[in-house]
């Protein structure tokens, strides 16, 4: 990683540190159980570098790429919590997540070129966020009660809605929707994987994990060899103005 990318990158740890202190060591200790801090935050702040690279291709001011990079880096925490009645959502809350998705979008802003250098790393670390952020948003639903098919919509959201706000904010056709390798898929079979676990009562401790690390594992095959999800056959014609669904 070039040096002008060192600096946000100890701003993070910075943040992490300072939210352990103030939260106090049993706050920390839960963290260490669950989603180690500085993992979720790592996440958040790749997830806010694609939101602020998009925004800058799109030539947004200052705060257009704040406002995109906090899209996409915490947009599918919102999702989760809202869905899940969990207030205030943690995305607007923890100010350790604020501050990378804050850090991600100055970064990009200053010196976006060299983000785009290394871009191969952070399409890593966003297969490796996705991972563990569908998983840990499947786990959190469970835990708090919801049935297997409200854990599995919540787990994929958690994982790509992020994602799929920055393409809406951005005027984009959303990549999980339409992009050239498997990106929702894996989420989804990670967090079906989950929630049949658990309802099967073999959910243990190192399954979410496991099967986070599976989906970062998928998603990296599906960038290295094109897998795509099957598309419709035969030749695709614009709908006729009867097929708005806008009603009668």
């Amino acid at each position: 990683m070039h040096d002008a990318l060192l600096l946000p990158v100890r701003l993070v740890i910075l943040l992490v540190r300072a939210g352990d202190l103030a939260a106090g060591p049993l706050a920390a200790a839960e963290a260490v159980v669950r989603t180690p801090v500085a993992v979720e935050v790592l996440g958040v702040f790749v997830f806010g570098l694609s939101g602020g690279l998009l925004a800058v291709a799109k030539r947004f001011d200052l705060f257009g790429v704040l406002v995109m990079a906090g899209a996409a880096a915490l947009g599918g925490g919102l999702l989760r919590d809202v869905l899940l009645g969990v207030t205030p959502p943690v995305g607007i809350s923890d100010p350790r997540l604020v501050g990378a998705a804050v850090v991600a979008g100055l970064v990009t802003f200053v010196w976006h070129p060299r983000v785009q250098q290394v871009a191969r790393a952070v399409l890593v670390l966003d297969a490796a966020g996705l991972g563990l952020f569908c998983v840990g948003g499947t786990v959190k639903a469970l835990d708090l009660g919801a049935g297997p098919l409200a854990a599995v919509v919540v787990g994929v959201l958690a994982g790509v809605g992020g994602g799929l706000l920055r393409d809406l904010f951005g005027g984009e056709v959303p990549q999980v929707l339409a992009g050239r390798e498997l990106y929702a898929t894996p989420a989804l079979l990670g967090c079906v994987a989950v929630a049949g676990l658990d309802a099967a009562g073999a959910l243990r401790a190192w399954v979410p994990l496991s099967v986070a690390g599976l989906v970062f594992a998928l998603r990296l095959l599906a960038v290295r060899f094109g897998l795509e999800a099957p598309q419709a056959l035969g030749p695709a014609r614009e709908p006729g103005p009867d097929l708005g669904g806008c009603g009668p």
